[in-house]
């Protein structure tokens, strides 16, 4: 497999505080991939080092074997690695539709006119409704964001993420704050996406990490403690002690 995303010797320090610990990581093209660990254990700090929203103190970030570690956030956007957020970072005010003819107009050079992309058949207009239709908004995309119900906001923020057309997708705890009735439509929009984006799930839902990661990865204290399958991860003493319980998944 190839590497669609890697970490060599990632370190940040804020002060005395060691908040990423010379983490060393690969993300295969097309991975299924959970990172778990305990409050603190630095996941937040770890993601942002990707994304560019932090610069690190020390090592490098590699996108598809670039090196990407200077970049701006945007650039990083550009180059196809994507997240969402633990908070909804939507426009309140928008409708799903806006804000996808936003998303996809700003990825095809229409950012500025991508009201005018919203009728007919235009390209733009033709992509909206199809991400639409795969994350369950069509019934909703004239309705504004803020009265949507919270599941259909998390979806909206996937959807989002995936009209940026990313080759890495961080997907930044999905189902938090999601009432139960809705959880199934975060999970199935999830199982559905495309088996060449390489997905990176951040999550304190062990049921959904062990139904949806073929590999997991736990990070504690800032650095990373053990990776493997899910099956070695659940029997593994080490993440029963610090994170899982001794009761947790067999």
């Amino acid at each position: 497999m190839t590497v669609a995303l890697e970490t060599r010797g990632l370190s940040k320090r804020f002060g005395g505080l060691v908040a990423t610990n010379d983490v060393t990581f690969q993300l295969e093209t097309g991975a299924r991939h959970a990172l778990i660990g305990p409050n603190g254990a630095g996941k937040t700090t770890f993601i942002n080092l990707l994304t560019g929203v932090l610069p690190p103190s020390a090592g490098q970030v590699l996108l598809a074997g670039q090196d990407i570690t200077d970049l701006r956030p945007e650039a990083r956007v550009r180059r196809g690695l994507v997240r969402t957020f633990q908070i909804n970072q939507l426009f309140a005010d928008l409708t799903p539709l806006e804000t996808l003819a936003l998303a996809v107009g700003e990825r095809h050079g229409q950012g500025r006119d991508w009201w005018r992309r919203l009728g007919g058949r235009d390209p733009v207009a033709r992509e909206v409704d199809e991400v639409a239709r795969r994350f369950g908004l069509a019934d909703v995309l004239d309705t504004r964001t803020d009265t949507l119900p919270y599941g259909k906001q998390r979806l909206l923020e996937i959807a989002v993420a995936f009209a940026c057309a990313p080759r890495v997708l961080l997907l930044d705890e999905p189902a938090a704050g999601v009432p139960e009735a809705e959880r199934r439509d975060i999970l199935d929009a999830i199982a559905a996406l495309p088996p060449d984006v390489a997905v990176l799930l951040i999550e304190h839902d062990m049921d959904l990490v062990f139904s949806f990661a073929r590999r997991i990865s736990v990070l504690v204290d800032g650095g990373l403690l053990v990776e493997g399958e899910p099956a070695a991860i659940a029997a593994d003493p080490r993440v029963r002690a610090v994170y899982l319980g001794e009761t947790a998944h067999g």
